[in-house]
């Protein structure tokens, strides 16, 4: 990585070209809601995401990563944002727990 790409990474809502899985996350989330979105940026404050929409987020998931999201980690912070559901999938590719929050 490059120093111009170590400096984008650490800006708030700058994405990495080396995160495969938040520019798929950030991609779906283009396609789906035809406007731009940050790593960062809290999809359910915006109004755009409603309980239907996070269940397309969670089985595009599960389907294009690979994993199941269930029990625990069916959480509103673990679906706030893509850094969020890119750290979800990262855990559970891992096989690592998660902590309990509200659920969706």
């Amino acid at each position: 990585m490059s120093t111009l790409d170590n400096d984008l990474a650490r800006q708030p809502g700058a994405e990495s070209a080396a995160d495969p899985v938040r520019m798929s996350l950030l991609g779906f989330l283009r396609a789906r809601t035809k406007q731009e979105w940050a790593a960062d940026q809290d999809l359910f404050a915006s109004g755009v995401v409603s309980s239907l929409f996070s269940l397309e987020l969670l089985q595009y998931m599960e389907r294009e990563f690979q994993v199941t999201v269930e029990g625990d980690d069916i959480t509103l912070d673990n679906f706030r944002t893509a850094q969020a559901m890119a750290a979800l999938v990262e855990r559970l590719r891992a096989g690592a727990p998660g902590e309990p929050g509200p659920e969706l």
